[in-house]
């Protein structure tokens, strides 16, 4: 065993040995992977060795993809076979509205060149002939779907990586991991330490446990899953000799079931309402090859749904249960990237896909350590997406609602209840009185809408327009014509400060930096030039800055800053940054009564002239201490009130007191996100990501390139003298009685001499190939024509929808997505439709915001 090496992996199960080998392909051979036992001694020996590449998250679906793809590769390398089963698959739906969703699946896939395809339920009995058809109403067919040998897929990535260079050393556990001042990682094992510049954190079953030697309580937890063998069946034998096929891979969502052929039987597995976490607290290091006790009766349940829908099954002997524990994060995705905080401490854990998901994981992973950047768009599966409150008991409560709503599908306006409230601000019970219906923004309670009095709060879970449209409407509209209030404290929200303070931010951020008491927006963007954040910035007094964005990126922003923190000069270690949380709460009052309502509460001149659009105060508001910027997400006239929780409940009362008289309104964050579509506003994660430019992203007027030498400029520079090949616009949506969601296709009718409509490089697009040179999408951006279901005579899916919904001042279906720059100013009616639930609508760019395209009222 080598004392010294650049990287240590530590685990070898399927996450562990991709992440080993894709960092060997990168370049990096003075690697070690240190695994406890034997390869495969965690949860990949024991896996049903299912893959596929749909995921909800059309970012990880790409990375599935890239998994699949894969296998061929390693086997080649290794001379090892994967056993690749490539069978394809169905989804079920037994209702309207999980047809509804297959259709939303099926739209997601034209623009990720899935070749997809919706059928009818005797189709896929055709295939599967097990099944009763009349169970169900509809299916879709997905022919990248199969299965393959655990073991052996996870030897031949092994096998690859040894070839190329890296190390593997067997039985050999870590127990203790410590950092040298330099940044050096000393992992400590049972045959001695070895010094390493980088940690890779591939525990798998024991990841929790390897976080906890640097500190860190990852949101991981193990659950326990069952699946049965049965004994051959002659049905299975009779299909394989007619058709000289195998059966097909079927996911049943009303029996929480997945089934396929296993040998001359059946494989069948559940994911049960009554599901049971294993070692919830702490994981036995001497556990290993081994499986737990089946438990038939826990799984009853879906069984008996599964034998009424495929009585085929139901006459076979069952041969064995296999019950083992698999570890899964709080939303089912894996945990990938730098964890905050340390520095070349790195995790791929929680994959419970690992033969879907492990190959992309470690494609994702390896770019981030050798390049800088994961080259895809990761914030699905990224570490940072959880903050502090996903503590181990709320982890263990939201993981075993995941693992029960595994194949449960999730509605757009749907809040799940588990392990909440978990933070809640002073007013939580007062919005509560109020009639609001809460959601959980990034653990915090926050509310949506309100429900009429006398009305239960409470949505009715639906992909149509639901029972909130019509009190949002209100909401909307008492706002625009007078004045509302809403709480903001779920913004995330930083002070900077110290000197060197100025020349920090200018060196992080696309625009300048304000001047004392003026606030500005600006986009943050990576050394690629993608967009990587989004934020209001105010300049508090001298070297104190006040930053403002998105709560949900709180984590994921900070790992960039200290990143970037001064290490060395005159400047090193003295800026400082404090993340508030919590311990800043806001209101936002909004509407053109706001400044009449606002000035009855301070002691100070507020008028236009007095008090600017995009100035900042600090100032009593209601007799408390507050800070105060004059803008507004609604983009009207409006204000931010920024003030200690300790004070919040004093200035809201102060609010609806004052606001009487001018009729004011409590609005929820459905309202805000419904009047920023009428002003064209993008969203953080949604419009602006990681695989967009800034040119891309429509934020050209925040991007100053002449000002200094900030990080990206160069290839922001680039895309400004090259022309973006995407834009994002605003769409009027000629829509029935369901908006769009975000991530439906963008169909055109651009006309066979319009010539070949690039793919789209969508989502998860890599941005490095093999070589680490910069790529636009690889295979992904192939010829849209080379895929079926993205051409449809001279329309041809041009791109895609980031978000949407109605915007009811206005009274119009709206999105915003991304188009080829060369139409994204054409306004002409019928050039656009845009596929909701598998109707293709009509759809029109809207070039200037419908609600004050001037922008007078927001600056009046």
């Amino acid at each position: 065993m080598k004392s010294h090496v650049k990287a240590v992996v530590i685990g070898g199960g399927v996450v562990g040995c991709s992440v080993l080998y894709h960092l060997a392909k990168a370049g990096w051979t003075d690697i070690m992977l240190i695994e406890r036992s034997e390869l495969t001694s965690g949860s990949s020996w024991h896996a049903a060795g299912g893959f596929h590449t749909l995921n909800g998250d059309p970012n990880v679906a790409k990375l599935q993809a890239y998994t699949v793809q894969l296998y061929k590769e390693i086997e080649e390398i290794s001379g090892q076979s994967c056993s690749l089963h490539l069978t394809g698959g169905v989804m079920m739906a037994d209702t309207p509205a999980r047809m509804d969703f297959l259709r939303l699946a099926h739209a997601k896939g034209r623009y990720l060149g899935m070749d997809t395809e919706l059928i009818t339920p005797s189709e896929a009995k055709a295939m599967f002939p097990l099944m009763d058809e009349t169970n169900f109403v509809g299916a879709m067919w997905d022919p990248v779907e199969g299965h393959l040998d655990p073991s052996g897929t996870t030897i031949a990535y092994s096998k690859a990586a040894k070839k190329l260079g890296a190390e593997i050393v067997l039985r050999n556990r870590v127990v203790e991991l410590t950092q040298e001042v330099d940044g050096t990682w000393n992992v400590v094992t049972e045959q001695g330490t070895v010094k390493a510049e980088h940690v890779v954190n591939c525990g798998g079953l024991w990841a929790r446990e390897i976080g906890r030697m640097v500190g860190v309580e990852l949101p991981v937890l193990a659950m326990e899953h069952m699946y049965l063998l049965t004994e051959p069946m002659p049905e299975v034998e009779e299909f394989n000799k007619s058709t000289g096929r195998e059966m097909i891979g079927v996911l049943d969502f009303k029996g929480e079931i997945y089934t396929r052929q296993e040998r001359n039987g059946i494989l069948l597995g559940t994911y049960e309402k009554a599901c049971k976490p294993w070692s919830p607290v702490n994981t036995p290091w001497d556990f290993g090859h081994e499986l737990l006790q089946p438990d038939i009766d826990r799984i009853a349940p879906s069984l008996e749904i599964g034998f009424k829908h495929f009585p085929g099954i139901e006459k076979a002997g069952i041969k064995q249960i296999i019950n083992g524990p698999f570890t899964f994060a709080l939303d089912g995705n894996p945990l990938v990237g730098p964890v905050q905080g340390l520095t070349n401490f790195w995790c791929a854990c929680a994959v419970m896909a690992g033969f879907s998901q492990g190959g992309g994981v470690g494609l994702a992973l390896s770019n981030w350590m050798v390049h800088g950047d994961p080259g895809f768009d990761v914030w699905g599966m990224d570490v940072a997406r959880f903050g502090e409150w996903a503590s181990l008991r709320y982890t263990n409560a939201k993981v075993r609602e995941n693992y029960s709503r595994r194949f449960s599908i999730r509605f757009p306006n749907e809040e799940l209840p588990a392990a909440r409230p978990a933070q809640t601000t002073p007013l939580y019970d007062t919005m509560l009185a109020n009639n609001a219906v809460m959601g959980d923004s990034w653990g915090l309670e926050t509310p949506l809408w309100f429900a009429p009095k006398g009305k239960e709060p409470k949505d009715i879970l639906s992909f149509h327009r639901s029972n909130d449209f019509g009190p949002i409407g209100e909401e909307v509209r008492a706002t625009r014509e007078r004045v509302g209030v809403t709480e903001i404290a779920n913004f995330a929200k930083y002070e900077v400060s110290g000197p060197g303070t100025e020349d920090f931010l200018n060196r992080l951020m696309t625009n300048r930096m304000p001047k004392t008491g003026r606030i500005v927006l600006t986009p943050m963007i990576n050394e690629f030039g993608k967009l990587i954040g989004d934020f209001t910035i105010a300049k508090a007094g001298e070297d104190r800055f006040m930053i403002w964005g998105s709560s949900a990126a709180q984590k994921y922003h900070m790992r960039w800053f200290e990143k970037h923190l001064p290490k060395d000069g005159p400047r090193a270690s003295e800026v400082r940054i404090h993340r508030f949380d919590q311990t800043l709460v806001g209101l936002s009052i909004a509407g053109p009564k706001s400044r009449d309502l606002l000035q009855k509460l301070v002691d100070v001149d507020i008028s236009t002239k007095a008090f600017r659009f995009m100035d900042f105060r600090e100032m009593a508001v209601g007799g408390a201490p507050c800070m105060v910027n004059r803008i507004t997400y609604t983009g009207d006239l409006g204000y931010e009130i920024w003030m200690a929780p300790a004070y919040q409940r004093l200035v809201y009362k102060a609010i609806k007191e004052a606001g009487e008289e001018f009729g004011l309104v409590d609005f929820g964050m459905r309202a805000l996100l419904s009047m920023r579509l009428e002003k064209n506003f993008p969203t953080w994660f949604r419009e602006l990501r990681p695989i967009y430019g800034p040119f891309e992203g429509a934020m050209d007027r925040f991007i100053k390139l002449e000002k200094n030498d900030f990080i990206g400029r160069e290839a922001a520079a680039k895309e400004q003298a090259e022309g973006p090949k995407l834009r994002r616009v605003s769409f009027f949506v000629d829509a029935a009685d369901a908006d769009v969601m975000g991530d439906e296709p963008i169909w055109a009718k651009v006309g066979k001499d319009y010539g070949t409509v690039e793919k789209p490089h969508g989502y998860g697009a890599p941005r490095f190939d093999t070589s680490g040179e910069e790529v636009r999408g690889s295979k992904a951006a192939q010829g849209a024509s080379a895929v079926r279901g993205i051409v449809d005579g001279d329309w041809r899916v041009v791109g895609w929808v980031t978000s949407g919904g109605y915007a009811h001042y206005v009274q119009k279906s709206m999105a915003q997505g991304y188009v080829p720059a060369a139409l994204a100013e054409d306004e002409s009616t019928g050039l656009f439709e845009i596929e909701i639930l598998g109707h293709r609508r009509p759809a029109r760019i809207n070039v200037e915001p419908p609600f004050d395209p001037s922008g007078e009222k927001m600056r009046t």
